[in-house]
């Protein structure tokens, strides 16, 4: 029983957090094993579902909202069928969606994964086809991403940057956001897999063990090297604290201060699909910390909340209730 975790959770509701960064539609295209082709060696497949969730910044977003706050989407999508899903999905959720614009210059990034299976074969993944937008986004976008953002960062109450390499985030972008969260004191994390150095200044920084060795420019093979890779590169990002995620050793949340703080696995039963454990791990995070959680808590919250995430299959969503559940145990 986690008393003190669960009141933060219920304050979850209403939360407002702003969410930017390179909105994904995840399609699951599922298939019934019918034979071998005649034309190759491969499987003919009779069509039997196909599912669109939200994926990359949009899971971030979907999650805020599942697990009791107001998300603020922003992003760009196309004109297209990626993008009226997308937005209908997170709507479903009360997701504010004003923040996402439609450039029919651009397509919505989509991942779609081939999904085999039958009666009596055990369904599994065959490919995976995506679709990718790897410009910067035009001057006209970027200014209207920014005075959206000028206008409702007043209001919010947390700010997550979730950059997947898609160029979303632009310099001028990023530097408004930084600026206006420290104007109106609110803290924000970022998420990125690929250029985390162009992000110095943020608050907060979610890193997993591999990310940060990259980062760093050497191994992490034990806890010192660990230590010693977390304090430079807290020290480079300017960061009040990075949140490290381990894997099979939890978390690590190493604060600016000192402090650090080992947070073990929350629930060792079967571990299914890690795919956007991490986006509920910043959702939790950020959300925590809107209601006044110290960075300790948010990151305990977050780690019980990404174990019920990794329980589920594919792209999967936290709700309030879930999280309650499991702190009751």
């Amino acid at each position: 029983m986690k008393p003190e975790l669960i009141d933060f959770v219920e304050k979850f509701k209403g939360k407002r957090i702003l969410i930017i960064g390179d909105m994904i539609a995840d399609i699951y295209l599922k298939g019934d094993i019918s034979r071998i082709s005649r034309e190759a060696p491969v499987l003919v497949l009779i069509e039997s579902e196909e599912k669109t969730v939200a994926g990359g910044a949009a899971n971030v977003v979907n999650n805020v909202a599942t697990l009791g706050g107001k998300a603020f989407a922003v992003g760009i999508l196309g004109e297209d069928k990626g993008a009226l899903n997308l937005k209908q999905i997170l709507e479903e959720n009360n997701v504010n969606t004003e923040g996402m614009f439609c450039d029919q210059n651009r397509k919505t990034i989509t991942k779609t994964r081939v999904i085999a299976g039958g009666r009596a074969t055990v369904s599994q993944q065959v490919v995976r086809i995506d679709r990718e937008c790897n410009e910067v986004i035009s001057e006209i976008y970027e200014k209207e991403l920014m005075n959206y953002i000028q206008m409702v960062m007043p209001q919010m109450q947390g700010v997550v940057m979730s950059d997947y390499g898609s160029g979303t985030i632009t310099p001028k972008i990023r530097d408004l956001i930084l600026s206006l969260s420290k104007e109106y004191d609110i803290p924000s994390i970022i998420d990125s897999r690929y250029a985390i150095f162009n992000f110095v200044g943020t608050d907060y920084v979610k890193q997993n063990d591999a990310e940060l060795a990259s980062a760093v420019g050497y191994k992490i093979d034990n806890e010192d090297s660990l230590y010693k890779a977390a304090q430079e590169f807290l020290v480079k990002m300017q960061a009040k604290g990075i949140l490290v995620t381990r894997g099979e050793k939890g978390m690590t949340l190493f604060e600016a201060n000192g402090d650090v703080h080992n947070i073990p696995v929350s629930d060792k039963s079967e571990v299914f699909d890690v795919s956007g454990a991490g986006d509920t791990c910043v959702a939790t995070f950020i959300t925590a910390l809107a209601t006044g959680a110290m960075p300790s808590q948010a990151a305990e919250l977050s780690n019980f909340a990404s174990g019920i995430a990794v329980r589920k299959m594919g792209t999967a969503t936290v709700s309030d209730e879930e999280l309650i559940a499991v702190l009751k145990k």
